[in-house]
């Protein structure tokens, strides 16, 4: 039987596989067909919320005495845009000039075939694992990440499973293969500023409340002063307003309503809690301020609507883990990455609740691009790196 110790192979096989999220298209079950040959157990849960798709998601162990590593990521990816703009079909898998193309070649399907033919090449090596290796995979990370990897690790943890540390093989690197580790993550949070206006003519202005002056008095108040000017280990906290929508075709007529959505990524001077309020208390303070109000009684009549859920900050503090993976990353290529929180989020924000975690994979440039492609030579530099990792840290053993 033919292990699957090929990187390329492995991608070439998973990117044949169609699957946009919410749709598996058949790369769950590509991965059971790779990984039951290398002794793992499979089981593949489905999980559901009403009003999100249904996900079917993969959990894969092969189990031995000693500890427990987990390497978690998704097979789910976004949509391919213009194919006809694509100079290689997204999901043919298709070699040119030493590149493999096609949509998930770096996020992520690439670093997950990195690791099964890292763990593949160490069986075949070593005979065995000082300890077992799980796979926890969701098909819903590209998507509104409700039915994938949180429910998928509440699953496993409720059959008994635990585990002492985490790899998250997304796309780390910014230029080069090695650049970066991420060691933690800022938080994120998101809200709608909604304000109520009276519509009107704008020729008599004295007869209506143009809802877009008070929406620019809230909005200057979150974009000054700033929160913080960063940490330690963290950049400093950034607001960016995504949106601003009255839904007013005429240019003659004053809106009755004025929204604008907003993003925040936060360091550790806060939790979601604290900037939330701090949000709030900067947003009741403008609505008294008469900056673009001029002869308005009232207070700025506004909403705060939260969207979504937040991702707290988090930084993983576990030497063990950094050190090995940085220790392998330059006994490949020769020099250590840089250790960084930079970046949005990703599947690690749910596994810090469970064990240490930190992620390091594929070079990123192409990630959600027409085109999108990784180099054969990083596929294989990386799964050197992935096979190395795996043997110095269950060789350094748990403290």
């Amino acid at each position: 039987m033919t292990l699957p110790t090929d990187p390329a192979g492995n991608l070439a096989a998973l990117i044949r596989c169609p699957s946009v999220t919410p749709i598996e298209g058949g790369a769950l079950s590509t991965l059971e067909t790779m990984l039951k040959p290398l002794g793992f157990s499979v089981e593949r849960p489905v999980f559901s919320e009403d009003g999100t798709p249904d996900i079917e998601n993969l959990y894969a162990r092969r189990s031995g005495n000693g500890p427990h590593l987990m390497f978690a990521g998704h097979t789910d990816v976004v949509p391919v845009g213009d194919e006809a703009s694509w100079t290689h079909p997204p999901f043919a898998a298709e070699i040119a000039k030493g590149e493999m193309f096609g949509r998930g070649a770096v996020d992520m399907k690439g670093g997950i075939a990195c690791f099964i033919a890292a763990v593949a090449r160490h069986l075949g090596s070593k005979g065995g694992l000082k300890g077992s290796v799980s796979l926890l995979i969701t098909g819903d990370e590209e998507g509104p990440a409700i039915n994938g990897t949180t429910k998928l690790l509440e699953w496993a943890a409720a059959k008994g499973e635990k585990w002492d540390a985490s790899i998250v093989g997304e796309p780390t690197n910014p230029d080069t293969l090695g650049d970066m580790i991420k060691i933690g993550r800022r938080g994120s949070l998101s809200g709608s500023i909604i304000v109520n206006g009276r519509q009107g003519h704008a020729a008599y202005p004295q007869l209506a409340d143009n809802p877009v002056r008070g929406l620019m008095t809230l909005v200057d108040a979150l974009l000054h002063p700033v929160f913080d000017s960063g940490t330690k280990d963290f950049q400093p906290t950034n607001l960016e307003v995504t949106s601003i929508d009255v839904g007013n075709p005429a240019t003659n007529v004053i809106p009755a309503k004025a929204t604008a959505t907003f993003n925040i990524r936060f360091n550790d001077t806060w939790t979601a809690e604290t900037i939330q309020a701090e949000i709030h208390n900067r947003l009741d303070k403008a609505a008294k301020r008469k900056k673009y109000r001029a002869g308005k009684t009232t207070l700025v009549d506004y909403e705060l609507v939260w969207r979504d859920r937040p991702s707290h900050v988090f930084l993983t503090r576990d030497d063990r883990l950094i050190e090995a993976l940085s220790g392998s990353v330059k006994a490949v290529i020769g020099r250590k990455p840089a250790l960084s929180t930079s970046g949005g989020t990703s599947d690690a924000r749910f596994i810090k609740d469970y064990c240490p975690v930190v992620e390091f994979g594929l070079v990123g440039k192409t990630m959600h691009m027409v085109d999108e492609r990784v180099a054969l030579a990083d596929l294989e530099t990386l799964t050197q790196i992935y096979q190395r990792f795996i043997e110095d840290w269950f060789e350094r053993g748990i403290p």
